[in-house]
């Protein structure tokens, strides 16, 4: 007859737990974390910041520069760096955001269409993700 097996009473002080990542896993999720974090609120103040001043120069009939609109483009792809997890997805609005940021830097001037389509775009936005179920 064979004797039992010993019960593994756990981890001992100085061998780690195998179940349990160690304190460098850890603190490299913890600031990966944070850094995301970060980035989703620079992100989403840039959007906004720059959303305002579209919103208010549509409504008010004035023309504004292209500060706001570069801030909206940037807000935008510092945010889907954070926020989407798909990388073709992740990596198609951010250089689609770049490109729209450049062109209109080098076009100078933001037209009244431009503004249109820079708000329903950000109202079908908000929409979708508003609609949208989030993962458990």
């Amino acid at each position: 007859m064979a004797p039992p097996d010993p019960i593994d009473p756990g981890p001992t002080p100085g061998r780690p737990d195998p179940s349990r990542p160690s304190r460098d896993q850890d603190s490299g999720v913890t600031e990966d974390r944070h850094l995301t974090t970060a980035e989703l609120l620079i992100g989403v103040a840039m959007i906004f910041t720059g959303f305002l001043s579209i919103l208010l120069s549509i409504s008010g009939g004035f023309e504004i520069n292209i500060v706001p609109v570069l801030l909206y483009f940037a807000g935008t792809a510092i945010w889907a760096h954070a926020a989407i997890e798909h990388l073709t997805v992740k990596y198609v609005v951010m250089a689609a955001s770049i490109v729209l940021a450049l062109a209109f830097f080098h076009f100078g001037e933001v037209l009244f269409w431009h503004k249109q389509i820079i708000f329903w775009a950000t109202i079908a936005m908000v929409a979708f993700f508003m609609f949208k179920t989030p993962k458990k």
